[in-house]
């Protein structure tokens, strides 16, 4: 397991008091958004901050841009900022879906240059189950010293995927459940399919039974299958809006293969075009 990465709850409890530690939920539920703000007033670890994922971990829709667009980045920083985050402090995210949402939060500080981030695993759920200090206090402000950096290359827009996705040495990979990606039971978006020349990789599939993620080796054996020799570097992650695509992300650099890249508009933002195709079934 690499530790830059993943965070055991045994490592975290260690540090609860550590000042240069810093924990956020991201708890959220696609179908009632209100409902992760709800779960960590009632109770959530010990000083942890809460980002939610529309008004927080989101910018403003158009109605091309997708379901979760990025947030301007000055507004991100300052909500870090606002929760002490500054270089060389320890940053640790958490939700209780199998980190399909921290990923998101773990991948922008990364994006923005603040590499000391990373994600609890087994999240909230496994730290609950175990019977860890939960506290209802809502965490003072801190001044933090956050200052963004973007990271040139790490995303790719819609005319990149358009021109490339028939590229041999390019690979798209969408996150969404296989019958999603496949066109069928689309409840989200309002056209059904996927980007032509696409694979799939459920998110779902970079865990264990236990909600940990799998070991670095095994996720190295899977995306190698799935991804032949290509270079992580021209490998981009898509999936509805531009979130679960941040677990492969993850999974891969926690696999060894790092520098893939993000379609944050995903979907949402691809089908909004009735010109760019769209493809249904298993290819």
């Amino acid at each position: 397991m690499k530790a830059e990465l993943l965070v055991s709850t045994e490592t975290l409890a260690e540090h609860l008091a550590d000042p240069d530690w810093i924990v956020f939920d991201t708890r959220h539920d696609l179908a009632y958004p209100g409902k992760g703000r709800e779960a960590w007033k009632a109770a959530h670890i010990p000083g942890a901050y809460f980002m939610h994922m529309d008004e927080d971990l989101s910018g403003a829709k158009t109605g091309t841009n997708g379901r979760h667009p990025l947030p301007e980045i000055a507004d991100f920083a300052a909500r870090m900022n606002r929760c002490g985050v500054a270089p060389g402090r320890q940053v640790v995210v958490c939700d209780d879906g199998g980190g399909s949402f921290a990923v998101r939060l773990w991948w922008m500080l990364r994006w923005l240059g603040h590499d000391r981030v990373a994600v609890l695993d087994g999240g909230f759920a496994a730290w609950k189950r175990e019977g860890r200090p939960l506290d209802a206090a809502v965490p003072a402000p801190r001044e933090g010293a956050f200052e963004p950096k973007p990271m040139l290359g790490a995303t790719v827009d819609a005319h990149y995927v358009a021109a490339f996705r028939e590229s041999p040495k390019v690979r798209i990979v969408d996150a969404r459940a296989a019958t999603r990606f496949m066109g069928e039971n689309e409840t989200l978006d309002p056209v059904a399919g996927h980007i032509p020349g696409s694979l799939n990789r459920f998110w779902q599939h970079n865990l264990g039974y236990d909600g940990r993620f799998l070991p670095p080796e095994e996720l190295h054996a899977e995306f190698i299958e799935l991804l032949g020799d290509a270079d992580p570097a021209l490998v981009v992650h898509s999936c509805g809006s531009g979130v679960t695509a941040c677990h492969n992300l993850f999974a891969m650099e926690l696999a060894g293969l790092p520098g893939s890249r993000l379609y944050p508009g995903s979907w949402s933002e691809w089908c909004t075009d009735p010109a760019r195709p769209v493809a249904t079934g298993a290819k």
